[in-house]
């Protein structure tokens, strides 16, 4: 397998984090316009989110999400291609990681139901974690 077929999948993380970074920053301008709120006013920190509801703060959450497990498949991926690590299902699986990151954030920028969210976000640790113990074995092994 080429191993630069690790870089799809990161691309599709990149991607996904710049795609909820645009939708936040049109749902809080509009929030923001809609509501006639002065941004000099949200100068103190935590201000934003104790003003707009839960469909206004959910994408900035979810985005703050996305640079907490997606920074260890970043590092994970960049490794897995740097020691030669790269087969189809370090691929599969990170596929697998992105596609369950996109639902989850779909999920909470949305309807955000948290169970299912949970679930998600379950789904796609579980491809990172399994990712991780495959490079670990390949490592040590």
């Amino acid at each position: 397998m080429e191993q630069s077929a690790i870089f799809g999948p990161v691309l599709g993380m990149i991607l996904l984090t710049a795609s909820v970074w645009a939708f936040m920053f049109v749902v809080r301008i509009r929030f923001l316009a809609g509501n006639e709120i002065d941004p000099t006013d949200l100068a103190v920190p935590g201000h934003l989110a104790e003003v707009s509801p839960a469909e206004v703060s959910n994408p900035s959450d979810n985005l703050k999400n996305l640079f907490e497990l997606p920074v260890l498949f970043y590092a994970l991926s960049l490794y897995l291609f740097v020691t030669e690590q790269v087969d189809a299902l370090h691929v599969y699986a990170a596929w697998t990681f992105v596609m369950f990151r996109v639902l989850h954030s779909v999920v909470h920028c949305t309807f955000n139901r948290v169970m299912l969210r949970f679930y998600l976000y379950f789904i796609a640790s579980l491809a990172l974690w399994f990712m991780l113990a495959r490079a670990v074995l390949g490592h040590f092994g």
